[in-house]
């Protein structure tokens, strides 16, 4: 089963202040590398990097030769100008085209039931163990699961934070997720920030962190799906992007899909402002010390 990792994201300038390839651990190991690791212990047996051929060959050196002597690795490589037939790149479009066109990158790449995650955050073990077990039991087409971890585990200390706020039924399955700016940690829990004014949200609620467990026919739907989004995109627009969030929103309020939310309680960490490095450095130190992770993260 595959681990499908999105970092097609980084820029060029690695070690740089590039969040992604930030040392967080006590060996100096980066953020992806804790996934990569929980995700082989969960039963995960190949890793499929989403990068650009542009970052290749220093993709390859920091991180890509490392993790080919742990397990099984693929490339898939997300091109702005990779664009359906009869489509051409707007004048002035120089933003990525979004987490939709990472993944349809995998096509012919990603053949079976697989995750999907971002490169820059930490997940912890519980959520890629039971999306691995979800996705060896449910792996029909449209049968996808996601890690529903709780709001106030994954609030920063440092300032506010969007997150997809999920709708889930008394079945445990996701009717729709509400992208949310300006989230903060309060003393009672957390708040939306608007303003001068702060509006209590439920710290207990599930959110999305852009970890999903998916099937193969996924990607064809994102296939047909990127071809109506760049044909509704209006003139001058060079922004909009096709998202992950957005196209399983729709398969759900279609009938296409179904989504079980996992609920994980571990805490997530990411680096999301400079001051947050410290926090997280500090969180992976504690894990190492606890017997969590063997340091060096891997055998070199």
């Amino acid at each position: 089963m595959d681990l499908v990792i999105m970092a097609a994201g980084i820029g060029s300038r690695f070690g740089a202040g590039i969040k992604q390839l930030t040392p967080v651990g006590p060996d100096g190991e980066v953020i992806m590398e804790y996934s990569i690791h929980d995700a082989l212990e969960a039963g995960f047996d190949r890793v499929v990097f989403i990068t650009r051929h542009d970052l290749e060959n220093t993709f390859r050196e920091i991180i890509g030769n490392k993790m080919e002597k742990v397990c099984k690795t693929a490339y898939a490589f997300q091109e702005l100008s990779d664009l359906p037939e009869g489509f051409s790149l707007p004048a002035g479009r120089s933003k990525p085209w979004g987490t939709g066109q990472a993944v349809l990158a995998c096509k012919g790449i990603v053949n079976g039931p697989f995750a999907v995650i971002n490169a820059d955050d930490y997940y912890g073990k519980e959520a890629f163990k039971l999306i691995h077990d979800h996705l060896a039991s449910h792996h029909e087409k449209g049968e996808y699961c996601m890690a529903g971890f709780i709001l106030g585990n994954t609030l920063s200390d440092n300032g506010a934070v969007t997150r997809g706020v999920c709708k889930v039924n008394s079945e445990g399955m996701l009717t729709g997720v509400d992208e949310t700016s300006g989230i903060v940690k309060t003393a009672e829990g957390a708040a939306v920030q608007d303003g001068d004014t702060l509006r209590p949200i439920d710290s207990a609620s599930h959110v999305s962190m852009n970890m999903w467990g998916l099937t193969p026919d996924f990607i064809d739907q994102l296939e047909k799906g990127f071809s109506q989004f760049l044909g509704n995109l209006k003139e001058g627009d060079v922004k909009s992007e096709y998202l992950l969030p957005s196209v399983i929103d729709g398969m759900i309020q279609s009938g296409e899909a179904s989504v079980k939310v996992l609920e994980t309680h571990d805490k997530w960490f990411g680096v999301t402002y400079a001051e947050d490095k410290a926090t997280v450095v500090g969180a992976l130190r504690a894990l190492h010390d606890a017997g969590g992770y063997p340091t060096p993260l891997f055998s070199r």
